[in-house]
Formats: structure tokens, sequence, C-alpha cells
């Protein structure tokens, strides 16, 4: 998937020079390769797709991990004999096995770029991956790690399975590590950090990219396809039970990292229902309280589904419920809003005689409310996840996150909001709308995993009650709808992070949109 013609077919070696003279810097790029009884022919490929790269300034650290295939050996042999005058062939064969971690590590002390790349032995880079790698090394100086989109490389299809990632995700990388490769690090960054950890194979890369992320914020996503998975028997691309260590390994780096990021406030680390998926959980103090936020009108069948279910189905307990009555008119409804205050003294009622407008009357629940916690909720949805409640205050507890959203269902257990994604449609609009709540493999994440978002639906949206007064709330300009994506665009601009969490469903029950008008 080339871009500007580069990689192409009908690429020039005049526009090749064009774009590197217009290069201001050009750092080399040490290529770790670590290896070990690589098949012959694919590690032929592997050594030619950095023979092949644009961008000529590069090194290749190779460290053999003490093969024992004599084929493999002999491959390995020629090709540096054949590249022993280029200066830029730099080679380690180790006595003893060490295995991934050990070997790139002895590839990385033969470094000397001021970037890092990690190529796998039976991978290949596109012929233009270096070259995207310095451009936008060029835009942003600052930069400490780079990633890119990906493919797989299969004997039957060829280059398939594209995966397109999202930008920075620190919530996504602990369901999954969706970063995979292509990774180039700041080569000073990953001397100090101790290049990649010992006894972690099988997700060294992944334990890499969480101790990364804990140490700077200067990261950059290239959305292009640079770096090609060869898919074969033996490989995690192409059967994920192949190592099945590595999902224990997995666990046991997100735990390492976000106890060292979030302290006592981490608790532990599930597995999720799928492999390779982990859930991380934190700690809410015994006390805290969620106030849970609903303008209503009318339609008390409606309103008392809603709250019912947050009764009956809420496993923590300490919570109040804050409805905003804005000019209910029917005997059935005021009959129903006087008995539940007196029913449950949780629950109270706050009369909104005013036009209609959705931010105000969230903004003035919040400034009833007393708990820890503010969930603002649609009237028109219901609890489905017992652990809700729990699942939404441990995130928004967290000092970094702003603002936190579920998973929404339609009645028919289709999707009606994972995420909000911010110039979707012109405006904003829900990501896998429509779509069945089902894991899947590519092109893009998976719609139950969760992640970081710019902003979540108003319809139920968590956030620490203390950065909601510090954001100064919603923005009452938004009269009808807008105010939710503001704020969190607001949050996000004041340094916080936005998740959708994928593990905590409720129903919306909203009509669902004709099938037939989506994208139009």
């Amino acid at each position: 998937m080339a871009c500007d013609g580069l990689g192409a077919n009908w690429y020039t070696s005049l526009r090749s020079k064009s774009i590197l003279d217009g290069l201001a810097k050009r750092p080399l790029v040490s290529i770790l390769l670590p290896l070990f009884n690589t098949k012959p022919q694919m590690l032929t490929l592997a050594l030619e797709s950095v023979e092949n790269q644009i961008y000529p300034f590069w090194e290749l650290c190779i460290c053999d991990d003490a093969s024992s295939d004599l084929v493999t050996r002999r491959v390995l042999d020629a090709y540096l004999e054949n590249n022993s005058s280029s200066g830029r062939v730099r080679f380690l064969r180790r006595e003893t096995n060490g295995h991934i971690s050990q070997a790139s590590n002895d590839a990385l002390s033969m470094a000397s770029g001021d970037y890092v790349l990690l190529l796998d032995h039976d991978d290949e880079l596109a012929p233009h991956a270096l070259l995207r790698l310095v451009q936008a090394i060029n835009r942003e100086p600052q930069l400490d790690l780079i990633y890119s989109d990906e493919d797989m490389l299969d004997e039957i299809e060829g280059n398939c399975a594209p995966f397109f990632k999202p930008d920075w995700s620190p919530v996504l990388l602990w369901s999954q590590n969706y970063v995979g490769h292509l990774i180039c690090v700041r080569r000073s960054l990953l001397c100090e950090i101790g290049g990649l950890r010992l006894g972690m194979e099988g997700s060294q890369d992944y334990d890499l990219l969480l101790r990364i992320g804990s140490k700077t914020d200067k990261i950059a996503h290239i959305p292009e396809v640079l770096y090609h998975w060869r898919r074969h028997q033996d490989s995690v691309a192409g059967r994920p039970d192949a190592k099945p260590y590595a999902h224990d390994a997995g666990k046991r780096a997100i735990g390492d990292a976000l106890r060292a990021k979030y302290g006592e406030q981490f608790v532990r680390v599930d597995d999720g229902p799928y492999l390779f998926v982990y859930e991380a959980r934190f700690t809410i103090p015994s006390q805290c309280k969620a106030s849970i936020i609903i303008p209503t009108r009318d339609k008390v069948e409606i309103l008392s589904a809603c709250v019912d279910s947050i009764i009956n189905k809420s496993i923590w307990q300490n919570f109040e419920i804050i409805i905003i009555d804005n000019n209910s008119e029917e005997d059935a409804t005021l009959a129903y809003l006087d008995d539940i205050q007196t029913g449950d003294s949780r629950i109270q009622v706050i009369q909104a005689q005013c036009s209609f407008n959705w931010s105000r009357l969230n903004n003035m629940g919040a400034s009833f409310a007393t708990g820890d916690v503010l969930i603002f909720l649609n009237n028109d949805t219901e609890v489905i996840s017992p652990d809700w409640l729990e699942r939404l205050m441990e995130f928004a507890l967290l000092p970094d996150v702003g603002c936190i959203g579920p998973l929404l269902l339609y009645p028919d257990d289709t999707i009606q909001h994972a995420g909000v994604v911010v110039g979707m449609g012109g405006w904003a609009d829900h990501v896998f709308k429509g779509q069945p709540p089902i894991h899947r493999g590519g092109p893009f994440v998976s719609s139950v995993l969760s992640r970081n978002v710019l902003a979540v639906t108003g319809a139920c949206v968590a956030i620490e009650h203390r950065k909601y007064q510090n954001l100064g709330g919603f923005d009452e300009s938004f009269e009808i709808c807008g105010s939710d994506v503001e704020l969190g665009l607001r949050a996000y601009r004041a340094g916080l992070h936005n998740a959708y969490l994928a593990t905590v469903r409720l129903y919306h029950h909203e009509e669902k949109p004709d099938q037939r008008t989506f994208g139009k």
C-alpha cells in the first residue's frame, strides 16, 4: 500500500532523489535482526527487504542466536561475505542460545544509529519504510517512538490481512498489543530503559512498548502499511496459539507497567475473554459514591425501566440517583416521581421548569450531586453489566483519565455506541454503529476492546466530580447535542485521556437508523 508512488512499481530514482534531497535531517537507523534457525528463503527475503530500502542511511545489526541449522548458517555466511565491504552490516554469533530478548539486546549493543528499528527474522519491510520514518522524524524531531500499520505475507494469498491502527492509545495497549510492528525507537531511550527485558519472551515487544509509554508521550503513528508479517504455521501471526506462554508474559508486562504508573491504585490484570486480550482493574475506595444524573420528561415507562435496572442490577450500591424533571405533565409520571423519592432515600427529583437544554439540565443535576464520580445517563438506557458502576468509577478515578463511556447496544444487541470519532460524517459520529459486538481481527481494532477515544456519548458518560468542576461542566451553548463531544475535547486538551470501556454494557433504547442510510 504505497503513498505518493513510494514503493510502487512505477517509483523512479528521480523521485527518490528529490525526496531525499528535501530531508533536513538524515539520521542513521539501526535495524536489529535477531535470528535463530530461520528458514533460508524467509531469511533471504528479510535481508533483501533491508537492502531494498529507498532511504540509504541504515545499518543492519544481526545477532545469530546460536543457530544449529547448517543451511541457515550458510545463507547467513554468504550474505555476510557479500556485504563485508559495505561497512553497514554488523554481526555477532552467540555461543549459546539466549532467546529473542537477549539476542535483540546483543544486536542493540552493536548499534550506533540515532534510531533503532526491530525486524523479526522472517518478516519484511516495505521498500519505503525507513523513508517514511525519517520523514516523520523531520516533521517532529522530538519523537521517541514511531509505529506504522501492517499486513501479513501468506504463501497462498500474498499480501493480506491489513491492520490499520489508531494513534497512540494507552487504554487499548492495556487490552491488547495493538502496535505490533513496525516499531522504531530512539536509541538513547531504548538504552536508558535497558533494552528488551529478559524473561518476557513471547511478549518482549509488548513489554517494551508498555515501558516506553511510561517514559514518553512523544509517540507518532504512521497510517501506512510499512511492515509485512510472515504468516506461517509456527508464527503467532499464522496461529495465535503457537506461543501460549506469550499470553502470560503479556499479562505480567501490563501488571508491571500499571503498578509502576499507578501504584496502589492498580489492583490486577484479568484474562480477557480471548487469547492475548486483557482487562486491567483498579481500586475504588470503599466509601466511593456515584451520582447518577438523569434528565427526563414524561414517558414514565422508559424512566422506570432505567431506574429499576440501576437499583436491581447494580452490584455497587453506594450511589444516588438525581432525576431532573423537565416539565413533566402526565399524571402517571408525576405519581411515579413522588413514589420513588419516598421508597428510596438515594433518589431525589429536581424540578427544572425551563425550556429544554440538555447541557443545562445536566449541569443543574451536577450542582446537587454529592458523589465522587458523576454519571450522566439518558432516561432511555438500561443496565446490562452488574458491575457497570465500579468499572466506570475505577477508570474515572485514575488521575490522568477524563470522560469514560460504555458499550451501548440497541435492543437488537447491535452496537449503538462504541466510542465517538471526531470528524466522522463531517462532525462526529459513533464508530461500529449497527454492527454486532463481536471480537474479530482487522482491518481495524476490534469493537469490543477498550480503547482511548476523543469523546464518548452523553447517553452515558462518567467523569470524576472534581475534574468535571475543574473543566467547567457542559457548555450550555450546546442546547440539544454536541456538548458531550465538546467536553471530551476540552478534557483531552487539559491533558486527560478519554476512554471507551467495552467491558461495560447498557442498552440504549434509541431508534436504530436504517442501515441503508449509513455512510450517506
